[in-house]
């Protein structure tokens, strides 16, 4: 989140890049493109989402080997799509609230999660959906698009209730411009100008399913105009771009009077690495060597790039950050695996009754309990 006045952020990308080419503000290398301005960030800020990407990429890694070892459970990995998850959540301010799906964790991150919990999730642990009081975020959802008519009924509702200075950022994949939810969601949006920012990481998948057979539109963006919302469409690899058109899309979102107040559909251009989830093998439907292309304009490297180039990272700084980052993971991954609960938690709110079948079971693990003694039944489980 910057520190720095609103206005800093209505630079001229918008209009010198309008039409269906992505707004960029880096080229593919990381060098500033001439006809950009980048946005007006300090160096510390510049440093910090830097480091978010990093730490990203790092956790992101991990967590897939992870759950190879069948230490979590099923993950979405984010790597290629975290540039952009980290530009849209450093362009919030506290106060707004984030609905994100279950591929955005270093959107979460940023805004305010924990990494252990986020990981415990993982891990089973129904703690792990909790949310600090003070961090107004959503819980993670895994239903395609359910999201979208919420985060308006939320924007919505803080309109009524006069909170002008809060915003609600939505995230959404380019399947879920297929659902209904989309359609109803956008629709009440850009009747009643909620303040609200719809980001579609368009990474070119829906699980097996491209782009071009989702929809005849020319681009998910200009799907907005249907619905009476602004649509724009950024290089979502391009951690530069995202933040400072997603910035303005807030600041639209937050303009004090009911004419100059816009909902905004962002489409983040992207693309998925790897896999859906770690249940999925993406080589079954799609050519591999697709992927090369698109790390060509890998969302790290070309922030890096351009932080050498502006003196703003040095070897010395990227040497604390790695560090920095390793510890952070490292520790999230200790404190998740040291969370410890009961068996009988497993069957709580499944039924309204425990079914005979299941409870015998449970008496099964608690006769093993008593026998053996927590320490040596819980080395058993774990």
């Amino acid at each position: 989140m910057s520190t720095q006045d609103d206005a800093d952020y209505q630079h001229s990308i918008g209009a010198a890049q309008s039409g269906d080419e992505p707004i960029r503000v880096l080229d593919d290398d990381g060098h500033l493109l001439s006809s950009a301005e980048p946005p007006a960030l300090s160096e510390a800020e510049l440093l910090e989402m830097y480091a978010d990407i990093k730490l990203a990429r790092h956790f992101d890694q991990r967590a897939v080997s992870f759950q190879r070892q069948g230490r979590i459970a099923t993950y979405a990995p984010m790597t290629g799509q975290e540039g952009s998850q980290v530009a849209t959540s450093h362009a919030l301010d506290d106060e707004d609230w984030l609905f994100p799906t279950y591929r955005d964790h270093a959107a979460k991150y940023v805004h305010g999660a924990d990494l252990a919990t986020l990981l415990k999730t993982l891990r089973g642990y129904r703690e792990g959906y909790s949310v600090p009081e003070d961090v107004n975020l959503m819980p993670e959802y895994i239903p395609i698009a359910t999201q979208v008519p919420q985060a308006m009924g939320m924007a919505w509702g803080q309109l009524l209730q006069g909170n002008d200075d809060t915003a609600v950022l939505c995230h959404l994949g380019d399947g879920a411009t297929s659902e209904g939810d989309f359609h109803e969601g956008l629709n009440f949006a850009g009747v009643f100008d909620v303040p609200a920012v719809f980001v579609c990481n368009n990474n070119q998948w829906a699980i097996s399913m491209p782009r071009e057979r989702q929809t005849a539109s020319g681009t998910i963006a200009e799907k907005a105009h249907a619905y009476g919302v602004e649509g724009v469409r950024v290089d979502g690899m391009d951690p530069l771009a995202v933040y400072a058109v997603t910035r303005a899309a807030i600041k639209k979102a937050k303009a004090p009077t009911d004419d100059e107040r816009r909902p905004t559909l962002i489409e983040s251009v992207q693309y998925r690495y790897g896999a859906h989830t770690t249940s999925d093998d993406p080589s079954v439907y799609r050519d591999e060597t697709e992927s090369e292309t698109w790390r060509d304009r890998d969302p790290l490297d070309r922030l890096e790039t351009y932080l050498y180039q502006t003196d703003v990272l040095d070897a010395e700084r990227e040497a604390v950050i790695e560090a920095r980052v390793e510890d952070e993971v490292s520790a999230a991954i200790e404190t998740a695996e040291r969370a410890e609960t009961s068996p009988e938690r497993m069957v709580e709110h499944v039924y309204e009754e425990t079914p005979d079948r299941l409870q015998e079971q449970l008496d099964e693990l608690n006769a093993l309990r008593e026998k053996y003694g927590d320490d040596a039944f819980a080395e058993v489980l774990g």
